[in-house]
């Protein structure tokens, strides 16, 4: 099989982290990564070291996949050159991402308007001035259109890049990647759970809550076990949720069965009934309900097309949804 080729377009000054959320998560058989600037050479880092880069914007005409991490300064506007090179490669075919700033180059390309994106929830008020055609949320991890795909701040790179490979190789293969680098595979939430503002005290976190409710999503899980779990009440466990989480506790049950049902459709030949007990959904029409409206597909469509090496875009977080 071909590797698909994933190449980062970097500028000075380039974040190296951002950077690294990508050739990290795509380091990987199943992929090649390279790096290429508009003029190559020395590209100083925030971080203060310079890197060499020796590929120009053609190397963007061989990628399957186009990641830009960042975009500094924010008031920079992208080169004609650059601009022509990102329209070219998605004439083509290729995917176009952009992790945290990034997303201003991605928008200036037109390639955005009329549909949602993200970014880092600082720059979202600049980023919806400067390009009205576009709808910035800022609340939201990453939003993927399939041919083009946006992250929020830094970190949420590497959630966007593990969604990318979702959609590649299914559920399961992604679990596989995220476990290699100790990350969860599917982070919950939006960005609203990061926002200065949103103080959480560190005894009100609800790690070990999810990671319990994880262990137990074969049962009849309920707001009011959750809640009785770290002795508080379902009001304030909602409001914990929706601080800390951006969602409702019945929300996240819900999107986490969905998660281990796709697992055992990639992994296991197990009849749709029992997979329906397995992650806690009761019956076969429960989840075939609840999984065509997640997924927008059926359970054994799914099964088919994953086995035939064609399983369809796996749908981002998505409070509109």
């Amino acid at each position: 099989m071909v590797a698909h080729r994933v190449v980062a377009l970097v500028t000075a000054p380039q974040s190296s982290f951002e950077l690294g959320c990508a050739a990290a998560v795509f380091r990987d058989e199943n992929y090649r990564f390279a790096v290429c600037t508009e003029e190559p050479g020395a590209i100083a880092t925030l971080e203060g070291f310079d890197m060499v880069v020796t590929a120009g914007l053609r190397a963007l005409d061989r990628a399957d996949t186009v990641v830009i991490p960042g975009w500094l300064p924010l008031d920079r506007e992208p080169s004609p050159p650059v601009l022509r090179a990102l329209r070219r490669a998605h004439r083509r075919g290729a995917r176009l991402v952009s992790i945290c700033s990034g997303a201003i180059a991605l928008a200036a390309t037109g390639l955005l308007d009329g549909r949602r994106m993200t970014t880092h929830w600082r720059y979202a008020d600049e980023l919806q001035r400067r390009f009205p055609a576009v709808r910035v949320d800022p609340d939201v991890l990453y939003i993927d259109h399939g041919d083009v795909a946006t992250s929020g701040g830094s970190g949420t790179g590497i959630d966007l890049c593990l969604q990318l490979i979702r959609a590649d190789h299914g559920a399961a293969y992604a679990a596989r990647v995220a476990r290699r680098m100790v990350m969860p595979p599917h982070r919950e939430g939006g960005q609203i759970q990061y926002r200065a503002e949103a103080h959480v005290v560190p005894g009100d976190s609800l790690g070990e809550l999810l990671d319990w409710a994880n262990e137990q999503l074969a049962e009849p899980l309920t707001v009011e076990d959750l809640a009785a779990r770290i002795s508080v009440s379902p009001r304030t466990l909602a409001r914990r949720f929706a601080e800390q989480l951006g969602m409702a506790p019945g929300q996240w049950i819900l999107q986490q069965r969905i998660a281990r049902t796709r697992a055992l459709l990639e992994e296991t030949d197990l009849p749709i009934e029992t997979i329906a007990v397995r992650v806690g959904l009761s019956s076969a029409t429960n989840l075939r309900r609840r999984f065509a409206a997640a997924v927008r597909t059926t359970p054994s469509a799914y099964r088919r097309a994953f086995r035939a090496g064609r399983v369809a875009g796996a749908v981002a977080y998505d409070p509109e949804a």
